[in-house]
């Protein structure tokens, strides 16, 4: 079997922002070097989680050059570039290429409901064949119940087919674990990446990549030691303890909104309050909720 790119625990970032609401950078950076330093293989910055579509194109490519100038290693990003017009997606995606930046997450234009499966290979087609960089490598977005937008197995097969080496790997957001299972089946070489953090461990035992997940904000290494010993018996134990914490964080987290949980968790965890704030429409947790949470 050809080896999965990327392979490993990649965080879904939170994104901090300012009290006018706009990415705050240097407490992102902070984010990012703790992340490393818990034992996850990359940021995927720019993602759900990160709120990457309440920021305008400027914002994010700001933000991803404060990020990489700060001496953290392009080859461990995996930015959000996919939005709805293709020429923007191509722009941010060249913009990664330009800093160093090599591997990309790709949501499929998610305005327009029911396209057809050659309408969804058609803008993927497009934006490879604008960006023309043969240094790209592109991770698909699977994630129906926010996009309303699946990518099927035969899209992917025909993408594969059409762009050798380019689409490499799926994160798969929909929390079914069979279908992330027949992904890793049908496509040998493909990395499949669970988007819900308690399904890499099953999914891992099935050949799968790894994970690009949530609750790994706060996580982060329990998930790396489950990634990196769920095969070794003698320390099963240990490996299942790990995976308690991580559902149990994952629970918590789902309580209320997720993002806005996630966020006071990391807050009361790290001291830094500016951590409460989300963008609109997105709003905090209200009083009530973050007392729950945190009582939890």
């Amino acid at each position: 079997m050809t080896a999965l790119h990327p392979r490993g625990v990649f965080s879904a970032a939170l994104t901090p922002v300012t009290e006018a609401l706009a990415p705050d950078h240097a407490l992102f950076v902070t984010h990012c070097r703790r992340l490393l330093d818990d034992g996850c293989d990359g940021i995927a910055m720019l993602g759900t989680t990160g709120e990457a579509n309440s920021f305008s194109s400027s914002e994010r490519q700001a933000l991803l050059e404060a990020v990489v100038a700060a001496g953290i290693d392009p080859n461990r990003l995996l930015p959000g570039t996919g939005v709805a017009a293709v020429t923007e997606t191509v722009a941010l995606t060249r913009h990664a290429l330009s800093l160093g930046v090599t591997t990309v997450v790709m949501l499929p234009p998610f305005y327009y409901k029911g396209v057809t499966e050659d309408g969804l290979f058609a803008a993927y087609a497009e934006a490879v064949e604008r960006i023309a960089d043969p240094r790209l490598r592109v991770v698909l977005y699977h994630i129906p119940q926010m996009s309303a937008v699946p990518i099927p197995f035969a899209v992917i097969a025909r993408l594969r087919e059409a762009y050798p080496g380019v689409f490499t790997g799926i994160k798969d957001s929909a929390g079914d674990l069979a279908h992330m299972e027949a992904l890793v089946e049908a496509f040998p070489g493909l990395a499949v990446l669970a988007g819900a953090d308690p399904l890499m461990l099953p999914l891992l035992r099935k050949g799968g990549a790894g994970c690009i997940t949530a609750t790994s904000n706060l996580v982060g290494a329990e998930l790396a030691f489950v990634f990196r010993h769920f095969a070794d018996g003698d320390r099963a134990a240990e490996v299942e303890a790990a995976q308690a914490r991580i559902v149990a964080a994952r629970n918590r987290a789902s309580r209320f909104a997720q993002m806005a949980s996630l966020k006071v968790l990391l807050a009361e965890r790290t001291g830094e309050q500016g951590w409460r704030r989300l963008r609109p429409p997105l709003l905090p947790l209200s009083a009530a909720e973050e007392k729950a949470l945190l009582e939890d």
